[in-house]
């Protein structure tokens, strides 16, 4: 479903993403961990389409991402770690906003998908009330809601947990693992390990813009020779390289 062939990206001759090879299947719930600066981000949203690499493939779903973009962007959506909203629409309007984005026609189909998304993250009482009045939950909440409009075949996180209180942390865990049991495909950068051992089905770990280690959170204590802790596993694993 997501395939990365070579994928590099430079800034001003720092190598920031150095040959990435992955290719996760359909229904799976990838996690990306790495130190601050290891990464994550820039690869992130590179196969979100949001940067262009250096060099490598982006194959989502059959397509290459540069080759056709409309094609693969259409198979996405992506949640950002600092999303942009457009304050003065209602969560409603916000919602119909990005559906047209993805030249969805408004039909009773569609309001029910979005009556539907606003209901399963909580939002419903909160439809009509502008996103300024919003938390940052909220908004969290919301944008998720937005990512999911058009039924993605994969979806993009990045710090999906930010801002949420542990009710609403644990509402998108639940979500996301149903997401993945219906066949969508998730790749999650996340800097909480507890998150990335409970939801993930398989975890890569990048450093200096380099896969270490890939594994299930078993596989990986067996590659850093320990039990315990996925964060003492991490640590371990990190500063030995």
């Amino acid at each position: 479903m997501i395939k990365l062939i070579n994928l590099t990206k430079f800034y001003r001759g720092l190598r920031a993403v150095d040959q990435i090879n992955l290719e996760i299947r359909k229904g799976v719930c990838f996690g990306f961990l790495g130190p601050n600066g290891a990464g994550k981000t820039t690869t992130i949203k590179m196969i979100a389409g949001v940067l262009k690499p250096t060099k490598g493939q982006i194959i989502i779903d059959g397509h290459d991402l540069a080759k056709d973009p409309s094609a693969a962007k259409q198979c996405v959506g992506f949640i950002p770690d600092r999303p942009f909203m457009y304050e003065k629409l209602t969560g409603l309007e916000f919602l119909y906003f990005v559906a047209d984005l993805y030249s969805l026609d408004s039909t009773p189909m569609l309001s029910r998908r979005i009556g539907d998304l606003l209901e399963l993250f909580e939002l419903r009482h909160w439809e009509e009330e502008l996103i300024e009045s919003y938390s940052h939950g909220m908004k969290q909440r919301l944008i998720m809601c937005a990512a999911l409009v058009h039924q993605p075949k994969v979806l993009i996180v990045d710090e999906p947990m930010v801002g949420l209180d542990p009710k609403g942390a644990r509402l998108v865990k639940n979500i996301f693992r149903e997401q993945a049991e219906k066949g969508t495909t998730l790749f999650m950068s996340t800097h909480s390990l507890e998150v990335a051992e409970e939801v993930c089905d398989e975890i890569a770990i990048i450093q200096k813009g380099r896969i270490i280690v890939r594994g299930t959170a078993g596989e990986l204590r067996e590659q850093a020779g320990m039990g315990g802790k996925l964060e003492d596993v991490f640590l371990r694993l990190t500063q030995e390289r």
